[in-house]
């Protein structure tokens, strides 16, 4: 049987561990489909090493596809489902995908992604119930995944090797990078390695509990708060697309003990009727999670005072992981600490020379895990040489320091990203678009503050000359980044300016055009 679920099929096979919209699954169930699809994709010529990619809204089917990855050997690739084709075609390839996973609802840009040359590594397309008109069925390389589990054996699949996921990050330069780990696949790794990670995880969540998952499974943040879990045994309860009345009520249904949200999320859960709030027990709710974007004072206190100090926040990233935490005490006490590093981390602040500053002087964060872990962008060896100060010591760009409490704080970001609703969302990508406008001489694209969001796109355009500035022109150019990249990278609003200011070697100065829309705000950031 699979390494990784054979134990709780055996002591528990009948409990559920899966639980999405449509149906549920069981230890039992679980361990024989990882079985089946371990099995069958290695039938479509998957081997050790080998790198499928995964289009796909939270359903069960997601989990047994990490499951089978895991045991497979196989790098998995999460791909954001709001990609449109030109994004897919750019990460098939990039990643070399052999196989696509993709889900009925995401079938559309998968099969507009594949007449694109850059997509013919991938070898077979594995639709997610999809039904007889899909749009990825045209070509012989179309298996239904039930059928694919159907024709595999179930018996236990030999040579088990670990395989995990590459995230791809959005960069600085333009199209995302992925994120290769220590867990992603074609390591000499046995999958039994993960029940390691899964016990360290333990320290953060009550293993084994339920997990309440509400954000996609695509983010870094969210499958390791909900797939590190169920690898310790827990059980997952997945909701699609957030609606935060139906999540409270899936959380007292199934008594959930465990909850990742990000600071969106938890505005909207404030901003619900008090009559939906009222009908909210929690019983069995002992550990909410949140991170991935700077949370708005008032939000976090809000939840603190509904919700009580059941409350922690972490500041990590996708290379790095978590870095450090706060309790729901130590950050009213602290009062926007991002809290005091894990003791597996070690923080190094320094200035533009390389050079550690003082105690409280604020300078550029470098981490280092010293358990020896590290990262590499896929593809890219320059970019990840400059996210390095040496081997194993990293950065994610954050200016911040270090209080004598020891604990860490964020001042501002030093490279040029938006975090809106908690996603990284990289300028260079937008601006590449945008900058080939007919009617655009030169373009910035810039974070302002956003209530619910955090951070919301901004375009500053300077027309060409002899171009009208409009509201048409604005529009034209939002639709353009709407066509060409996914939805939430486009711009929200756009604004006409007489000049783009650019350094002698030609790059943007963005803290002078950002300065006026974050005048009297607290954060940078």
């Amino acid at each position: 049987m699979a390494v990784l679920t054979s134990d709780f099929a055996r002591d528990r096979g009948s409990d559920v561990a899966l639980i999405d919209e449509s149906r549920s699954v069981t230890w039992t169930d679980l361990n024989d489909r990882v079985n089946r699809l371990v099995n069958g994709l290695r039938d479509l010529g998957l081997s050790t090493g080998d790198t499928v990619a995964v289009v796909a809204g939270n359903q069960c089917e997601w989990f047994e596809i990490a499951q089978a990855c895991a045991h497979g050997g196989w790098t998995y690739v999460p791909v954001n489902w709001h990609w449109v084709a030109d994004e897919l075609a750019y990460v098939f390839n990039d990643a070399q995908a052999k196989v696509v996973l993709v889900d009925a609802r995401y079938e559309g840009p998968v099969a507009e992604a594949m007449k694109d040359e850059r997509s013919q590594s991938v070898q077979h397309i594995v639709g997610i119930q999809c039904g007889a008109s899909a749009a990825v069925r045209k070509g012989a390389n179309f298996v239904e995944f039930e059928a694919l589990l159907a024709g595999a054996s179930n018996a236990e699949p030999t040579d088990q090797m670990l395989g995990g996921p590459m995230f791809y990050t959005s960069g600085t330069t333009g199209r995302p990078k992925g994120v290769r780990g220590a867990l992603s696949g074609g390591m000499a790794l046995t999958p039994d390695i993960m029940k390691l990670i899964a016990a360290g995880f333990s320290s953060f969540l009550p293993i084994p509990g339920r997990t309440m998952l509400c954000g996609p499974f695509y983010h870094s943040a969210q499958w390791a708060f909900s797939f590190f879990p169920m690898v310790g045994g827990s059980s997952v309860v997945m909701q699609h697309k957030y609606d935060s009345a139906e999540m409270l009520r899936l959380i007292d249904e199934h008594a959930c003990t465990n909850v990742h949200l990000v600071p969106t999320q938890m505005k909207r859960l404030l901003d619900l009727p008090q009559a939906v709030k009222d009908t909210f027990e929690g019983a069995a709710l002992s550990t909410v999670w949140h991170g991935a974007a700077p949370c708005p004072p008032a939000v976090k206190r809000g939840l603190i005072e509904w919700w009580g100090p059941k409350i922690t926040e972490y500041y990590g990233s996708t290379e790095g992981s978590i870095i450090s935490t706060v309790s729901s005490q130590e950050w009213l006490d602290k009062g926007g600490s991002v809290g005091k590093p894990l003791d597996s981390v070690e923080v190094l602040v320094l200035n533009d020379a390389n050079e550690r500053v003082e105690q409280g002087s604020e300078g550029t964060l470098y981490f280092r895990n010293k358990m020896g872990t590290d990262f590499s962008y896929h593809n890219d060896e320059g970019k990840t040489k400059d996210a390095h100060l040496e081997p194993g010591v990293f950065t994610t760009g954050d200016v911040g320091y270090i209080d004598a409490d020891g604990y860490l704080w964020l001042s501002d970001r030093k490279i040029d990203m938006i975090i809106s609703g908690g996603v990284n969302i990289y300028p260079a990508e937008i601006e590449g678009v945008i900058a080939v406008h007919p009617g655009v001489e030169d373009v910035a694209v810039i974070g302002v503050p956003d209530e619910e969001f955090g951070e919301s796109v901004k375009a500053l355009v300077q027309v060409q000359e002899g171009v009208a500035e409009s509201a048409e022109l604005a529009t034209a150019i939002i639709a353009r980044c709407r066509e060409l990249l996914a939805g939430y990278k486009a711009p929200r609003s756009v604004d006409f300016i007489a000049h783009i200011p650019r350094t002698g070697t030609g790059k943007i100065q963005k803290k002078p055009l950002r300065a006026p829309y974050w005048e009297g705000h607290s954060r940078k950031i």
